[in-house]
């Protein structure tokens, strides 16, 4: 990415709105101003202004927009930013973007280079900048409210005061190397190594979270689990609101693990159906039934459906699966008599409707049980666990260490890692990665 250039990029969605937003950064941002607006002087910085949008050649009308005008430093990305509202009409946005393509020094912006550019330029770090395209990327209310904590710095905050207390613990080290002839406090000695030991279990106990904010992020997922004709692929139809998997009579239809994602409680699930448990066919029922059992083993949670046809009988494929992590349901309970239920299943009936709010509130109680908020900011990508774990790593070999100059790089390669996470150090070669994911004008 070249920074010299000055960028643009609609902020907007594209196709037909009310509204469209482009946003303008970089040393001739202004430009866009005197060159295409109609007066051509600056707008007070912050105030919207209406102005008349022209081609500059024939000075035509292009249309009648809001300007606004961010002088550096005070903006997002720390340049001089504009951004044009205009009406949101294709030819409008169309004749907009050519225009700004032929101001002189001017490019389309590539994603995420205007979080980037507010990133080199300290307006935030790289916890900060992660949590911008987790919020545009939210779709539920728990997404949304971890990305604004996130984005608020929270979770840089807590690794910068880490980064911090380790850089006090390295400076005392390395005047313990330096004047090593010298008779230094027995206690200060002492003091670093306790403070190297709370710090480590702080961290350890911030990487024991089950992987709370990932999950979150990325979605919590749910495997439906029981026998052939059981009704799983009704339930989730149901709880879809369409018809996703193929509903049959016939034992062993649904062959492969089909998913949606759905919002359940304010949380993201992903919910899996699978095949029926039993004793394949042949060899493409078989392969089913082996990834529906590799998929309970890697969910997160499992809802359990047995056959209300047959019931209290079950059969024991699904019934060994029953364990904390489970949630057993008894299907077709239209064809049950009170007393053969029990409060250990949940019953209920897809066909007829019933039992389906119960078991939303249920699974809600679950999730939120397995993803509520500690109170400190959770982890929420494995680049950030993976650093932790590195630093983790170092923490506990400078403890160890005997050597004052090893315990002192030990300490300093631990500094490094947590710096990688807020952007502070060698992140050059993340860049790429983290902001690629970003929409275009972001």
């Amino acid at each position: 990415m070249n920074s010299e250039s000055t960028i643009f990029a609609p902020a907007s969605a594209s196709g037909k709105a009310g509204v469209a937003v482009f946003r303008i950064s970089g040393k001739d941002a202004t430009s866009a101003i005197t060159k295409l607006c109609r007066p051509n002087v600056l707008p007070a910085p912050r105030l919207a202004s209406l102005r008349d949008i022209l081609d500059p050649k024939t000075k035509e009308t292009i249309d009648r927009a809001l300007v606004l005008y961010f002088p550096a430093p005070h903006s997002f990305t720390g340049e001089d930013v504009v951004e044009l509202h205009t009406h949101g009409g294709r030819a409008v946005t169309n004749a907009v973007i050519e225009n700004l393509s032929k101001l002189p020094g001017f490019r389309l912006a590539e994603a995420g280079e205007f979080t980037r550019r507010a990133f080199e330029n300290g307006k935030m770090d790289l916890t900060e900048a992660e949590a911008i395209a987790d919020l545009v990327h939210a779709e539920t209310d728990a997404q949304r409210k971890q990305a604004l904590r996130q984005l608020d710095g929270a979770l840089g905050r807590l690794y910068e005061q880490w980064r911090h207390s380790l850089a006090r613990a390295l400076a005392y080290m390395e005047a313990a190397i330096d004047f090593s002839d010298e008779e230094l406090p027995l206690d200060m000695i002492e003091k670093q190594s306790a403070d190297l030991k709370r710090l480590r279990d702080e961290i350890a106990l911030h990487l024991n979270d089950n992987h709370r904010g990932e999950r979150l992020r990325e979605g919590f997922s749910i495997a439906i689990l029981g026998p052939p004709n059981a009704g799983k692929s009704s339930l989730l139809n149901r709880l879809a609101h369409r018809d996703v998997a193929i509903v049959s009579p016939t034992a062993g239809t649904t062959r492969d693990v089909i998913e949606v994602h759905l919002d359940i409680g304010g949380y993201p699930v992903m919910l899996a159906d699978t095949a029926g448990l039993r004793e394949g066919d042949n060899e493409i029922e078989s392969e089913g039934i082996r990834r529906a059992r590799a998929r309970a083993a890697q969910a997160d949670f499992n809802l359990l459906i047995f056959d209300g046809a047959i019931w209290p009988q079950m059969d024991n494929a699904t019934q060994s699966l029953i364990g904390d992590h489970t949630l057993a349901v008894v299907n077709k309970a239209d064809l049950l008599p009170p007393q053969t239920r029990n409060d250990a299943f949940l019953f209920l009936s897809v066909k007829d409707d019933v039992g389906i709010d119960a078991l939303l509130q249920r699974l809600t109680i679950e999730i939120t049980q397995r993803l509520t908020d500690t109170g400190a900011p959770p982890l929420t990508r494995a680049r950030h666990r993976t650093a932790l774990e590195v630093c983790l790593e170092h923490l506990d070999r400078a403890l160890l260490a005997k050597m004052a100059d090893l315990r002192a790089e030990d300490v300093r390669l631990a500094m490094r890692a947590l710096g990688r996470i807020t952007g502070r150090v060698d992140v050059e070669d993340l860049l790429d990665i983290i902001f690629r994911d970003f929409c275009i004008g972001k």
